[in-house]
């Protein structure tokens, strides 16, 4: 430092300092030349420093020296707590003069709360500051106004926000903080059902705007109940109206599934610390009911006989495999391997990635089916050559089942359910018949596991001497 005296030592600055210019005034025999003995104390014979870029005076506690000299400027490094002021009175607040940098207060070591005077009026902005050790970094999350509270309020409020905030940092969170929907948004990014729910059920709704990190069980189960309430639509006419039901409680659970794992995309990133917030609540519910609409092998081929081309080569691979109808839709040629017979079904409500090798009847259908096809295109297809989907074969199956004189409630599930209980019923084991289907055991247990208690029955009679 200019002026300074021999044998005056410097503190090494930290990351969490200041640069700050400071002007060093008058005419005195005993003064300081390490600017960070500047501290709250009134202890000195130099009555001031002042912080030219801020305007405080900060009292200062001197050492001794012999050395006399006139009005300098010194840039040095100043820790910025040394230069904080109280922001827990409103009195205080209101005196403060706008500027960009926050006014800070330290709450911890690496943890400060700043304030932002309003250019206009009173009040202000309140911001959180984290040093993070690891990456010596300043992180800063701007946390609001709370201009709904009363002024003698908003530091507990603002201050309460920023330990929660803290508390995410230190135990690992991410630095940007994120709301449901920027979660469900990133989640839906490539999964298409999910992109199509999302906007009828999460963007809308209250719990959208909720940050991560905050989420707390009764917003979960509010919004649940909210979903629960909202009719599910039906079809959907011509001329716009639309028909709806009450939503079913499976409905509910599927619906919850990618809502459910949106969040723990977000836990596994780090954006929030814990699932409690939704553990519990988007528990799905247990359902008692079966599928009991079982179609005997002559009425799925009375089925497929009163249906167009394309779609009967849509329902034929439903009869010969146990898939969903999605899944169906979704395959490619390239996921067929012509010359082994091997089937790799990529995409998939559960299950996805499994492998299965056709039988002669599968195989020839998907042979068919594939050829003279790009890698990359459906292996079934409408006739006009676009993909299959759940608006596109709900009409033909209907007219069908209608023409054929089957039940109303015939869809294109029906055929898998059909499918997998003729597979229970010839024998096949639960765990098989699970892997096959994509689906878990548990599931197979439930649906159709009195099908092999009735086949046991029948087993075990015979037995009879």
């Amino acid at each position: 430092m200019q002026g300074g005296s021999k044998g005056c030592k410097s503190k090494k600055a930290t990351p969490e300092d200041g640069l700050l210019l400071v002007r060093i005034g008058g005419r005195y025999k005993d003064r300081t030349c390490d600017p960070f003995h500047v501290k709250d104390g009134k202890q000195g014979s130099l009555k001031s420093v002042t912080v030219v870029n801020t305007g405080n005076m900060v009292p200062i506690r001197s050492l001794k020296s012999t050395v006399v000299f006139r009005t300098i400027y010194v840039l040095a490094f100043f820790p910025r707590e040394h230069v904080m002021i109280d922001l827990t009175k409103v009195v205080t607040r209101d005196k403060l003069k706008y500027r960009r940098e926050p006014y800070w207060q330290k709450l911890a070591k690496g943890q400060y709360l700043g304030f932002r005077p309003s250019q206009i009026g009173k009040g202000g902005t309140w911001i959180a500051r984290y040093y993070d050790s690891e990456t010596q970094r300043n992180d800063v999350h701007s946390l609001g106004e709370f201009g709904n509270l009363p002024g003698s309020d908003r530091f507990t409020a603002a201050s309460a926000e920023a330990r929660t905030w803290f508390d995410h940092r230190s135990g690992g969170g991410s630095a940007k903080m994120l709301t449901v929907r920027d979660a469900c948004e990133r989640y839906a990014a490539d999964k298409p059902d999910a992109a199509k729910r999302f906007p009828r059920y999460v963007y809308n709704d209250p719990i959208a705007k909720a940050q991560l990190h905050k989420l707390t069980d009764r917003q979960v189960r509010d919004w649940r109940k909210r979903l629960e309430d909202m009719p599910a639509q039906v079809s959907k006419r011509k001329d716009g109206s639309t028909t709806t039901r009450d939503r079913a409680v499976s409905s509910v659970n599927r619906d919850m599934v990618p809502f459910r794992a949106a969040l723990n995309q977000a836990l596994g990133q780090g954006d929030v610390l814990t699932a409690r917030a939704w553990k519990a609540a988007l528990e799905p519910t247990t359902t008692k009911t079966r599928r009991t609409l079982y179609l005997t092998r002559d009425q799925r081929r009375a089925l497929l006989e009163a249906m167009p081309s394309d779609a009967a080569a849509f329902c034929r691979g439903l009869c010969l495999l146990p898939l969903r109808p999605g899944a169906l839709a979704a395959l490619l040629v390239k996921d067929f391997d012509k010359h082994t017979g091997e089937l790799h079904i990529r995409d998939d409500k559960a299950g996805a990635g499994r492998r299965l090798m056709l039988p002669v009847d599968a195989s020839a259908l998907f042979r068919a089916q594939a050829s003279s096809k790009m890698p990359t295109t459906n292996i079934f297809t409408r006739a006009d050559g676009s993909p299959w989907n759940k608006d596109a074969w709900k009409h033909p199956v209907k007219d069908a089942a209608r023409t054929a004189g089957l039940p109303a409630e015939t869809t294109a599930y029906t055929m898998r359910h059909s499918t997998i209980t003729d597979l229970v019923t010839g024998g096949l084991d639960l765990l098989t018949t699970a892997q096959v289907s994509g689906t878990s055991v548990r599931m197979i247990e439930q649906h159709y596991g009195h099908l092999q208690s009735e086949h046991a029955q029948a087993a075990l009679a015979k037995l009879a001497l």
